[in-house]
């Protein structure tokens, strides 16, 4: 039910395939809270049981890992952060969905289901759709993505090696940025190619750009250790705003963490030129459970 053409999923797939697979044209980013006095044990239970990995991806929040007596080493609440003048807040859950569909119809139908399966412990706390624009770009026009891995190399840096503590699981970061396109469009082009630090014609970075640029402040080449993810995000647009959903797997979150404090000025004090007509609104982590014949692996949970 609900399959994304073309996508056909291995029973000996170990991750998530949501994680790597390319951007649908549609989806729904959704944060629970665990309701007042509830177990959240009997929902999670269904969902396992019933949730298939073409839906989408589900993240466990640390809250709810600890809720349950679970262990996952490496998972942790987002952390509020303050540049200068820029503030990275935290809006941590204890779930997380973010689901894919050829289009809006199928991401209603998902959404249903979903809620409907966790209705009983979980609430939605916050939900956003997203969407694929143009041949996946912002909605600033630049291409979103390019420094992404190939496709090997992003197993590498997605998921858990066989050597981990939960090998074929993922952490994700998760944080909504708001746009004013106004004030983006109020610059000239080669001010804007600037803020990127990639011309919008052609894709290619621009080699003098100042040192704020975008791609300059994120090169994951350019940490120590390097700081390598794989992004999956989406516009989002509705009546509040426009923006960007920004979703990144990694084998861990120390990779987000770093390039986060580097982009607010943390380190230096110079801060992203992405700051100068985006800000983050919200951010958490979760952890993205491994796969046993097809269905989510709870067991770290005690499930």
């Amino acid at each position: 039910m609900f399959p994304l053409a073309g996508m056909e999923i291995s029973m000996s797939l170990t991750y998530q395939p949501g994680i790597l697979a390319p951007l649908a044209p549609c989806g729904r980013s959704i944060s629970f809270s665990v309701k007042l006095e509830s177990d959240p044990k009997p929902a999670l239970l269904r969902l396992r049981r019933v949730f298939n990995p073409e839906w989408g991806v589900v993240g466990i929040g640390e809250p709810l890992a600890r809720a349950l007596g679970g262990e996952i080493a490496g998972l942790r609440v987002f952390p509020a952060l303050s540049g200068s003048p820029h503030a990275i807040p935290s809006d941590q859950h204890a779930l997380w969905l973010f689901l894919r569909a050829e289009n809006r119809g199928d991401i209603f139908d998902l959404s249903q289901k979903i809620t409907g399966l966790l209705d009983s412990a979980f609430e939605v706390s916050d939900s956003v759709e997203t969407f694929t624009y143009a041949d996946s770009r912002d909605l600033t026009g630049y291409i979103d993505g390019t420094a992404n891995p190939d496709a090997q190399k992003s197993i590498e840096v997605a998921i858990v090696p066989a050597e981990g503590g939960a090998p074929g699981s993922s952490f994700v970061a998760v944080q909504r940025w708001a746009h004013d396109l106004g004030h983006f469009h109020a610059h000239s082009q080669d001010q804007r190619d600037a803020m990127i630090g990639r011309r919008l014609d052609d894709n290619e970075e621009i080699a003098d750009a100042p040192e704020s640029a975008h791609v300059k402040r994120t090169a994951q080449e350019l940490f120590d250790p390097e700081a390598f993810m794989v992004r999956r995000s989406q516009p989002w647009a509705s009546a509040e705003g426009q923006g960007l959903e920004f979703i990144a797997y990694a084998a861990t979150l120390d990779s987000f963490e770093r390039m986060m404090k580097r982009m607010a000025g943390i380190e230096d004090g110079l801060a992203d030129a992405l700051f100068t007509f985006s800000r983050p609104v919200n951010g958490a982590y979760y952890w993205c459970p491994p796969l046993s014949d097809n269905r989510l692996d709870l067991s770290l949970l005690r499930l």
